[in-house]
């Protein structure tokens, strides 16, 4: 792990599988974190065949190979938090860059500025050729947790128990690019569960009377544009995950379905009539616009419904259980 003899401040975890160039910028800029302590790097590979693990070792960090079977969410992420020693944990994806040398301290100063702060996570950004509308949900979801360094707890019980949207609030977290102090992690560890392990984390740590904290300078790039069908795929596994663990059904109707359909077309249209310049790009996204937000309505809907459908379709239609088992 890391070479110097002094205890880690922090522990950087990453699984990867197949992560290939953007995973080798991903560790590169980790490596290159300008901070005052030092910090551990620790790769979990899950079954890479594109050289993965020979960059991460050339790089001189520590690499634990595991069984793709053997990957879960919350398992492997436990996994490596047992095998490192840093006060504060820190986690990134393969695909989330840091993009800035001051990522990583940022981070730990968010989590460290309260000892009653479980975690805390960072912001999310697009990756420039990301598409516009791709650019706007992630700006506009980020911007809802505020502009500075925050702690949010739960601050009113009553309305904790009564309102949906206040505990989703709460429970939000990322392990795309989160930090959680060691000590609390080790009383209130990940759940194994095939989706959400961040955001179940929060909910038990939130309850337990801690405070999370948000990070809006410690940031990486992460985003994804997806096809129609993945992008189906992706909103079912989220919609199945938070019916699952938090009864959430955030399609409730064909109504509602068909409400949240036209909303998304209207809105995204006025995001690219906003984002795009170019005439014969804006119309082709334009054109496209209303079958992807039919495939996230339609992902969402059928993830709030899983116990009624048949196996098979789960199988199908489930992403996440899809790439682990490549």
């Amino acid at each position: 792990m890391d070479n110097r003899k002094t205890a880690p401040k922090a522990s950087i975890i990453i699984p990867v599988k197949n992560g290939g160039k953007l995973f080798e910028r991903v560790l590169d800029a980790t490596l290159a974190q300008d901070v005052p302590w030092p910090f551990e790097v620790l790769v979990i590979d899950s079954g890479s065949c594109d050289g993965s693990c020979g960059y991460a070792r050339s790089r001189d960090v520590h690499v634990l190979e595991i069984d793709p079977r053997d990957f879960g969410h919350g398992r492997t992420r436990n996994l490596g938090a047992s095998l490192t020693t840093g006060e504060f944990i820190v986690f990134l994806t393969h695909d989330a860059l840091p993009t800035d040398t001051r990522w990583l301290k940022n981070l730990i100063d968010a989590c460290d500025m309260d000892p009653s702060t479980a975690g805390a996570f960072g912001r999310h950004i697009a990756y420039p050729e990301a598409s516009s509308v791709t650019r706007r949900e992630l700006a506009a979801h980020f911007a809802g947790f505020g502009e500075k360094t925050t702690v949010f707890r739960m601050e009113d019980p009553a309305r904790y128990a009564r309102e949906e949207g206040y505990r989703q609030f709460l429970h939000f977290f990322s392990n795309n690019n989160s930090c959680l102090r060691r000590s609390v992690w080790e009383r209130h560890p990940f759940p194994e569960v095939d989706f959400a392990e961040d955001q179940i984390w929060a909910k038990t740590v939130i309850e337990a009377g801690y405070g999370k904290a948000y990070a809006p300078d410690a940031c990486v790039y992460h985003s994804h544009d997806f096809g129609v069908f993945e992008t189906a795929r992706r909103s079912f596994d989220e919609s199945r995950a938070l019916h699952r663990i938090f009864g959430y059904v955030l399609v409730p109707s064909v109504y509602r379905a068909v409400r949240t359909w036209a909303y998304l077309v209207h809105r995204n249209r006025a995001w690219i009539r906003e984002e795009v310049p170019d005439s014969t790009i804006r119309l082709m996204e334009t054109l496209k616009s209303p079958a992807f937000a039919l495939a996230k309505v339609a992902g969402l809907y059928l993830g709030g419904r899983e116990a009624s459908l048949p196996a098979w379709t789960v199988s199908r239609l489930s992403r996440d259980k899809a790439l682990q088992s490549r």
